[in-house]
């Protein structure tokens, strides 16, 4: 049972922590975990890539993400200057953070599912340098879209990453974003 993630944001987003959120989560259900960024001259608004595996088996191979189960998607116009749904595997899904209804994206091929992380990211005030944070919204959204990991351990890896003001806000991001996932299937 070996899943595998592909995040795509824009430098500064959070995608990296994204994926080691996911991976956190994952762990604390005794799955064995892989979570890993891609850099190459990125800056912060360029696009950029994470990747997350999921397994109940150890994990051998080491290489970036090709063909993703899933694809985790923090900007929504990211989707039109960078192919997310490359290599996405048949029945894959895109959980992708925009204000559109999934059959308003236009993907082909895929399962999307959409969710106003922004959204709740300026409704909860979470903000760092000014700008949304949409990570810990992002992965309460792939709980519910895939069942891959429970929220409750998504909550525990936002207690175990953050405290005070900052868990609490990053906690009810991920419950909200849970909660107003919009699946297209």
């Amino acid at each position: 049972m070996l899943k595998e993630i592909r995040i795509h944001g824009r430098g500064g987003q959070g995608s990296v922590t994204a994926a080691e959120l996911l991976a956190h989560a994952a762990f604390t259900e005794g799955k064995w975990v892989q979570a890993f960024p891609y850099f190459g001259a990125e800056r912060r608004g360029a696009p950029v890539k994470a990747f997350a595996r999921l397994s109940d088996k150890p994990i051998l191979v080491h290489s970036q993400i090709y063909y993703p189960d899933y694809v985790m998607v923090l900007d929504h116009a990211i989707y039109k200057v960078v192919d997310v749904t490359e290599g996405l595997k048949k029945d894959g899904i895109i959980i992708m953070n925009t204000r559109k209804r999934p059959e308003e994206i236009g993907l082909k091929n895929c399962r999307v599912a959409t969710v106003d992380a922004t959204g709740i990211a300026l409704e909860l005030n979470l903000l760092v340098a000014g700008l949304p944070v949409v990570n810990t919204s992002i992965v309460g959204a792939f709980a519910r879209a895939t069942g891959e990991v429970k929220l409750t351990s998504v909550l525990k890896a936002v207690k175990d990453t953050w405290s005070g003001s900052a868990e609490e806000k990053n906690a009810r991001a991920a419950e909200l974003a849970y909660e107003r996932l919009m699946k297209g299937w």
